[in-house]
């Protein structure tokens, strides 16, 4: 009996130091356990057991592909109206560095360029033609009266010089015009008072963009000057046709995006 006793004691004065001890250690703070990648519990910013967040990917779940922008990148292809630098610039290097400006800096850079090409094809064809070069220049077209507006009997009283027509295309941006029918250009009732004419006011699947800006550049106060014309009725053409591509258009086009449907 005094055996039993003295273990009981033994045991109760065990416990005692054991809680005396943990009191001591602990000092009243709580055990804060920091979430790892490998304690077994999902917690921390993990998506499972251990894995996602900022541990390793989970096996189920599908890493997002996000496009990659480290490098450098350049600007190599600028069309707002296709065929315009084509077409006016002299050569592959101008061409490339009209792609590769912005459009604040095109005017300034790249009009008088662009003037002394369209004036160059005019006297190239006027040789081609046996006539005098210096009689054979740009021809101001109707879209004087679609820039500045119609005035008495037709573009003849409102021209567009070779300055401004290449003015406005040296600024390779399409245009849009909230207010007006949208279309790269529409001649109305045609010569030679154009009355109902718009152009420039921006682009829709339909127009054909190629023709109408040769037309600008080579068509005249009647959109026909230089389009193959036989002058002395022999049945080949005396003038040069410069005023389309010969290419219509060869695709379907509906009113919903895409727009263009197979080529036919």
């Amino acid at each position: 009996m005094k055996f039993k006793n003295i273990k009981y004691t033994f045991l109760s004065l065990c416990a005692v130091a054991a809680l005396a001890s943990c009191n001591n250690d602990d000092n009243d703070t709580p055990v804060v356990m920091t979430p790892t990648c490998n304690d077994g519990i999902m917690n921390g910013d993990e998506t499972g057991v251990d894995c996602g967040g900022t541990c390793t990917l989970c096996d189920d779940a599908i890493q997002p592909t996000m496009p990659d922008f480290t490098g450098t990148y350049t600007q190599v292809d600028f069309m707002g109206r296709p065929g315009i630098n084509t077409v006016l610039s002299a050569d592959g290097d101008i061409k490339n560095s009209h792609n590769m400006s912005i459009p604040s800096e095109m005017q300034a850079t790249f009009q008088a360029a662009f003037e002394a090409r369209l004036e160059a094809y005019h006297d190239v064809y006027a040789t081609i033609l046996g006539a005098d070069p210096a009689a054979v220049n740009f021809e101001p077209n109707i879209l004087g009266d679609i820039l500045n507006g119609p005035a008495d009997d037709g573009y003849t009283n409102n021209p567009v010089t070779a300055t401004v027509l290449t003015t406005v295309l040296s600024n390779d941006v399409l245009e849009v015009a909230p207010n007006l029918p949208t279309t790269y250009f529409n001649g109305g009732s045609g010569a030679p008072n154009y009355e109902g004419a718009v152009g420039l006011t921006g682009r829709t699947p339909q127009d054909d963009v190629i023709d109408v800006s040769l037309i600008l550049l080579f068509g005249g106060g009647d959109g026909a000057r230089f389009s193959g014309q036989d002058t002395d009725n022999d049945g080949m053409a005396d003038l040069p046709r410069l005023t389309s591509d010969g290419v219509g258009l060869t695709a379907t086009v509906g009113t919903t995006f895409p727009y263009l449907g197979s080529p036919e």
